[in-house]
C-alpha cells in the first residue's frame, strides 16, 4: 500500500489570538510540480484516526478514482474549546471562520501547490465540525466551493445562514445523517434530536437549488457509521 506522509505545523492565528495546530497529509504521489485540491477537516485529528482519511485519499488516488488531494486537519484542543469554535453560538466561531478563510487558506496556498480557487477547496466535518464547515462556506462561497457534512448539528442560525445564500450554485454540498440520530447525547445541551433538524436542512437545500447529495444511513451519531462513508464522500467530491 502506497502511503503519504503527515506534516505537523503550528500557525499563529491573529483572529483567534492563539497558535493553531495543523496536520497536513501529503498523498504518496506528492510533488511540488503538480497542483492539488485541498480538503480541510475540522475535528481534523478524528478524521485521521477514526475516519482514516489519509489512507482513503492515497487508495483513491492510486486507483485513479480521484484527483490529487492534500488533506488539512485541524484538531480541537479540548471539548469545551471545540464547542466555542464550532457551535453557532460559540464565542469563537466567527473568529474560527475568519481563521479558515483569511489565515489558513493563504498559508496553504503559499506553501503548497494548490489551485487557489473555491472549486478546489472543500470543508469537511462531523457533528459540530460539520456545522462550522457549512457556516464557513455560506460566509465565504468564493473561497470554499464544496462541503462534506457528516451528521451536522442544525438549528435556526444554521437554517437562516443557508437560506441567505445568494448564489446556491457556488456551493456543492454532500450531506448524510443517521436514521437513529433522534436522541444524541451532547456534552453541554443534553440529549438532542439531530435527525429532524437535518431533514429541515435537507428540504431547504433542495428548495434553494444547491448542487447536492443527501442520504440517511442506518445508524447513529458515531464514527462507526461515519468512517465507512468517508470513502464515498471523498470519491464523490473529488472524483473524475
Amino acid at each position: 500500500m502506497k502511503q503519504g506522509r503527515i506534516e505537523e505545523v503550528s500557525l499563529f492565528s491573529e483572529a483567534l489570538g492563539e497558535d493553531m495546530q495543523i496536520l497536513i497529509h501529503l498523498p504518496y504521489n506528492y510533488t511540488p510540480l503538480y497542483k492539488y485540491a485541498v480538503l480541510i477537516g475540522s475535528d481534523g485529528k478524528d478524521y485521521i484516526q477514526y475516519g482514516r482519511v489519509g489512507r482513503v485519499i492515497d487508495e483513491l488516488i492510486d486507483e485513479g478514482e480521484i484527483e490529487d488531494v492534500i488533506y488539512i486537519g485541524l484538531p480541537y484542543k479540548s471539548v469545551p474549546e471545540r464547542r466555542r469554535m464550532y457551535h453557532p453560538d460559540g464565542d469563537k466561531s466567527e473568529a474560527y471562520t475568519r481563521f479558515l478563510a483569511h489565515e489558513l487558506v493563504p498559508y496553504i496556498d503559499e506553501h503548497y501547490p494548490t489551485y487557489q480557487i473555491g472549486a478546489g477547496r472543500v470543508l469537511m466535518g462531523d457533528s459540530l465540525a460539520a456545522t462550522i464547515s457549512l457556516l464557513t462556506a455560506t460566509k465565504y462561497p468564493n473561497i470554499f466551493g464544496k462541503v462534506i457534512l457528516h451528521s451536522p448539528y442544525v438549528d435556526d442560525v444554521v437554517l437562516n445562514k443557508v437560506n441567505a445564500v445568494q448564489d446556491p450554485s457556488a456551493i456543492s454540498i454532500y450531506h448524510v445523517i443517521g436514521e437513529d440520530e433522534t436522541e444524541v447525547k451532547t456534552q453541554v445541551d443534553g440529549i438532542q434530536d439531530f435527525l429532524t433538524p437535518n431533514r429541515s436542512l435537507n428540504q431547504l437545500i433542495e428548495e434553494k437549488g444547491f448542487p447536492y447529495f443527501y442520504e440517511e444511513f442506518k445508524g447513529d451519531h458515531t464514527w462507526k457509521h461515519w468512517q465507512p462513508d468517508v470513502r464515498r464522500a471523498i470519491s464523490m467530491t473529488f472524483g473524475y
